[in-house]
């Protein structure tokens, strides 16, 4: 085992390459520096902060199990988005065979602030209705996008988000480029109809 600590300018596929054999260092810097992707993406998808942990703890289980016969066919984060979005999927699966409905607020302690929409002027702070608005917004956003079917949904938090390319995109959902671009239609379209009732 190679007990070296990893340089932080290590690939993420050199890292698997050495958690192949055990690393238990090169694991932990993976982990480090994947962890937030993940679990944001989690989070945004199922809605549940304390739920999306705990698939993103089973994500990297996945990912130490799976050391052994990782590829370099793809780059490292396309292949751990594919399990996490994997895993996004059969979370759905489950939760509606259990009748579990993810629709609770975004808005709360947990929230990264990638997720805020509102941009304050560089000259004045956000006032307490600002706040208020954004964070009802944030709501209503949060809503309609986990309202869109699972594919749409995934494919709209991997471009907007994680500002992934339809490329990568494609590789994650196993689909073309061209069925990318048409979840990406159809969901930028449904969120639109959701949103009609909130505009005034």
């Amino acid at each position: 085992m190679n007990n070296n600590l990893p340089d932080e300018g290590t690939l993420s596929e050199d890292l698997m390459a050495r958690v192949a054999k055990g690393d238990n260092y090169a694991f932990e810097a993976l982990v480090k520096r994947h962890q937030g992707a993940v679990l944001n993406l989690i989070h945004r998808f199922i809605g549940y902060r304390a739920r999306a942990e705990d698939l993103a703890q089973e994500v990297f289980i996945r990912v130490w199990q799976a050391a052994g016969r990782y590829k370099r066919t793809a780059k490292f984060s396309t292949w751990i988005y594919r399990i996490t979005a994997n895993l996004c999927l059969n979370e759905l699966k489950s939760a509606r065979r259990r009748k579990l409905l993810f629709l609770s607020s975004s808005g709360g302690k947990g929230e990264n602030r990638e997720d805020r929409y509102f941009e304050p002027g560089a000259d004045r702070e956000p006032s307490p209705e600002d706040l208020l608005l954004t964070a009802e917004r944030n709501r209503q956003v949060s809503a309609a996008l986990r309202s869109l079917p699972a594919n749409q949904r995934l494919a709209v938090i991997l471009k907007r988000y994680d500002d992934l390319s339809y490329r990568e995109i494609a590789q994650i959902l196993g689909c073309s480029v061209s069925a990318v671009d048409s979840l990406l239609v159809r969901a930028k379209r449904n969120l639109r109809k959701n949103l009609i009732p909130y505009e005034k």
